[in-house]
């Protein structure tokens, strides 16, 4: 399938016409081959370069400027006008501190998600809409469907499955997703390379971008160590026994198994099944105590949980789902586990699993779904046994 056939398949409902849509140039293939397909489709296609970070944004970690040249070169290719946008003060406000704030209360947050809703489909859109654009566009793997009985927009998942991203996406409501494209989102991640490369863009090689966008490739707890100070306390086990000392309950998240310096002590007894090899995880944080509970092995009682409570809540359709039995996400690479909303009011829900869910963290996003479509979540505030 030629890549003008591929496009034309694509918002079959929804031509451009002339019609002015601008597009989110990261510098990245997924979002130049969005580009791409747009102006295939007869849309006046601008791009804008969001230039969200300024701090030490010359070091070997940050990619931003490398970045801007790619885009600038794709817009070259494709045959379109790009603009370069500064967002960084209103990421710092909007998303940055909130990501500080979450940490220093011994959560982990998301700032993916964040970035997406305050950001890339708030200032960017306002942007965009300033610029007399119908649409906007990013090279997300996801869908968007206006449903023919409600009225409603709808948040799909991405065709690719191995690549979808409507959990980075369900904070976006009604407005933000009638002014939104994702072309992407009806491809294979291969498609979109094949399609990249078929039309020369120098980009179409270029690995995936991973992580949080402002750290990049950066160590972590070094990134954080400029920002939260340092609060040392015991490292214990599920019995007590102080195995180590941790660095900041901020530096450490529920799950994790690297980083904790303490490989080598093992269980005393080897309680819960764990072999003297068997690898430790943080179970808990108590910031009551500044302790570190941690547990050996990935079975640990204390690493699964078959309720959450979450907070913040946000759906695409403007209202709480009426179904009680749904999906869901707890964390973005995980496969879509059965649960029961057995609660949900205007600033809290109640989440029930048949199946145990591992390592479920406050700070991270509990995301519903109802088949293929993303109904909206919160912020995980607990989770219980």
């Amino acid at each position: 399938m030629s890549s003008t056939n591929t496009a034309n398949k694509l918002q079959p409902s929804d031509h451009g016409m002339g019609r002015r849509v601008v597009v989110g140039l990261s510098g990245g293939v997924d979002s130049a081959v969005t580009a791409y397909l747009l102006k295939q489709q007869g849309y006046e296609v601008i791009g804008i370069f969001m230039k969200n970070w300024e701090d030490d944004d010359d070091s070997e970690y940050c990619s931003s400027n490398q970045d801007f040249l790619d885009a600038a070169a794709v817009a070259d290719v494709i045959g379109i006008d790009i603009e370069h946008v500064n967002f960084a003060s209103d990421y710092k406000d909007r998303v940055f501190a909130e990501f500080l704030r979450e940490y220093q209360a011994g959560r982990t947050p998301n700032p993916d998600i964040l970035c997406n809703a305050e950001i890339k489909f708030k200032a960017f859109l306002d942007h965009a809409m300033r610029l007399g654009a119908d649409k906007i566009a990013t090279g997300h793997y996801a869908r968007v469907r206006l449903n023919d009985t409600t009225q409603k927009y709808e948040l799909l998942k991405g065709l690719d499955a191995s690549k979808d991203q409507s959990y980075f996406l369900h904070r976006l409501n009604q407005a933000q997703l009638s002014k939104t494209l994702f072309p992407v989102g009806e491809l294979q991640k291969t498609e979109v390379r094949r399609i990249a490369d078929e039309i020369g863009l120098p980009n179409a090689k270029k690995k995936d971008s991973t992580g949080i966008c402002f750290i990049g490739e950066r160590p972590f707890r070094e990134f954080l160590n400029r920002y939260i100070a340092k609060e040392p306390g015991p490292i214990k086990n599920a019995q007590g026994r102080v195995l180590g000392t941790h660095q900041g309950l901020s530096f450490y998240t529920l799950g994790q198994r690297q980083g904790l310096g303490i490989g080598g002590v093992k269980e005393k007894g080897q309680q819960r099944g764990g072999g003297e090899h068997t690898p430790w995880f943080v179970a808990k944080k108590d910031l009551g105590q500044n302790t570190l509970w941690v547990v050996q092995g990935h079975d640990h009682p204390w690493l699964h949980s078959h309720a959450l409570t979450a907070d913040n809540l946000s759906w695409v359709a403007g209202d709480a789902p009426t179904a009680k039995i749904l999906n869901s996400k707890t964390r973005y690479r995980q496969a879509d586990s059965p649960c029961e909303l057995v609660r949900c009011d205007t600033d809290s829900m109640d989440l029930t699993f048949p199946q145990a869910q591992w390592a479920v963290t406050p700070g991270q996003s509990a995301v519903l779904y109802d088949g293929e479509v993303c109904l909206g979540g919160g912020v995980i505030k607990s989770a219980s046994a």
